[in-house]
């Protein structure tokens, strides 16, 4: 059997290998790992590395490339501040892969940036719904929150970001955590 013969068959058999079940394991493996690097990041280098290990597996994470194209365009004109054709660029994503959270996400971003705070919050909770750990879903659930005048459930959604993501760059919004024990000075605990 000659080396083209040889990688041929080698493919082929890679194909048939990977069925969906496999895909969706191996998948399911990759995600777990990439949250276990976040969640163990010991230092803020560390977790920005594994913060965007993660954005990249969730848009990598698009159904078929043209969802991915839709996704990728719609980022571009957001980041052109065309939020009109972002949002519809996203629009097209979501009606094409209504269960990619990732959809869901983008355009709650957008239309936070066009003022359509209501809409915002209901593509940020289908994402939630669809990635419970969409720990970028649920900071921008505080950001919609914090503009509705919610401050209470927005540090709950700002909580639960943070428990997934510790090294979240809002994690400084949380207000202080009134049960946590005071530093000991001299062998007495300290006013604050």
């Amino acid at each position: 059997m000659d080396r083209r013969t040889f990688l041929f068959q080698a493919t082929a058999l890679a194909c048939v290998m990977a069925t969906p079940s496999s895909l969706h394991a191996e998948t399911t493996s990759e995600r777990a790992r990439l949250f276990e690097a976040l969640k163990t990041a010991k230092t803020e280098r560390e977790g920005r590395l594994a913060e965007n290990a993660i954005w990249n597996w969730w848009l990598d994470q698009a159904p078929t490339p043209e969802v991915r194209r839709a996704i990728d365009y719609g980022m571009k004109r957001r980041e052109s501040y065309d939020f009109e054709a972002a949002e519809a660029a996203f629009d097209e994503a979501i009606e094409k892969a209504p269960d990619y959270a990732e959809g869901w996400n983008q355009r709650a971003f957008a239309r936070f940036l066009r003022d359509n705070i209501d809409g915002s919050l209901s593509d940020l909770e289908k994402a939630v719904e669809l990635d419970p750990d969409h720990f970028a879903a649920w900071s921008g659930m505080y950001h919609v929150l914090v503009r509705m005048g919610r401050p209470e459930v927005a540090i709950a959604a700002l909580s639960r970001a943070v428990t997934i993501h510790p090294w979240l760059k809002e994690r400084g919004m949380l207000p202080p955590d009134p049960d946590a024990k005071r530093p000991l000075i001299k062998g007495k605990q300290q006013d604050l």
